[in-house]
């Protein structure tokens, strides 16, 4: 069961004008942004373990980033990245673990190994699965992301229940933040329902809109949707 989701107020992004936080002061900081699928995934897991509290969010403005970011806190200047115990660490894939593992709560990984080793092989092929999905947007996604689809599909009839080892884990965390911007960008492109056919991605998706630590980390899509227009369709 997921923590009982404490309700905060979101802090404004911080971009190139602003000042830094206290660095290094033994405040867990995520540095975030709103609209990045990668850093939505550590959001979500730190949500679902009930770590608001422990961990802050520094959300950053990527279109105008503040020089202290990259000088100060985290070299590769990109998000997520986790400021605990005096120092960075970075990759999202990388930060869950670390944030399931060295963190109070929920677990996000069941203790069958069976299902472990799913886990690993799934997370491992979220790579293989976003580039096809994406690199789809410059062709026919219908086409030409339907082996993904359908991958993510019988996945998720492994085990009974609508999530990929039957509770929700990792691994939709994982995936939770690049379908939920693939789906209504390929709609409203390419005229297509990824869920036709599929129905247990849309029972999946259905039931994630039911977890409070997913739902309150979700990006603004008609913004999502027209930048990815300008990024694949320009």
């Amino acid at each position: 069961m997921a923590a009982l989701l404490v309700p905060e107020n979101l802090p404004p992004s911080l971009d190139s004008t602003s000042e830094p936080p206290h660095l290094f002061d033994g405040t867990t900081r995520l540095y975030t942004n709103y609209q990045c699928p990668y850093a939505q995934r550590v959001w979500i897991t730190r949500n679902f373990k009930g770590l608001q509290k422990e961990i802050k969010l520094v959300p950053i403005d990527l279109q105008n980033r503040p020089a202290w970011y990259k000088e100060k806190v985290y070299p590769e200047n990109k998000v997520p990245s986790l400021e605990h115990k005096n120092k960075v660490i970075g990759e999202s894939l990388d930060l869950i673990k670390y944030v399931d593992s060295n963190f109070e709560g929920p677990s996000l990984l069941p203790d069958d190994p069976e299902k472990q080793k799913f886990a690993e092989e799934l997370i491992a092929y979220s790579d293989t699965f976003n580039k096809t999905v994406f690199g789809s947007f410059k062709g026919n996604p219908e086409k030409d992301a339907a082996g993904a689809f359908d991958h993510i599909e019988k996945a998720l009839g492994k085990y009974d229940g609508p999530f990929f080892l039957g509770e929700f884990s990792q691994v939709d965390i994982v995936y939770a933040p690049f379908i939920e911007r693939a789906r209504p960008f390929i709609l409203e492109v390419f005229k297509y329902d990824i869920t036709t056919g599929r129905p247990k991605i849309a029972a999946w998706i259905e039931e994630l809109e039911k977890i409070d630590a997913y739902r309150v980390t979700k990006c603004d899509i008609p913004k999502t949707i027209e930048f990815y227009k300008a990024r694949f369709l320009a």
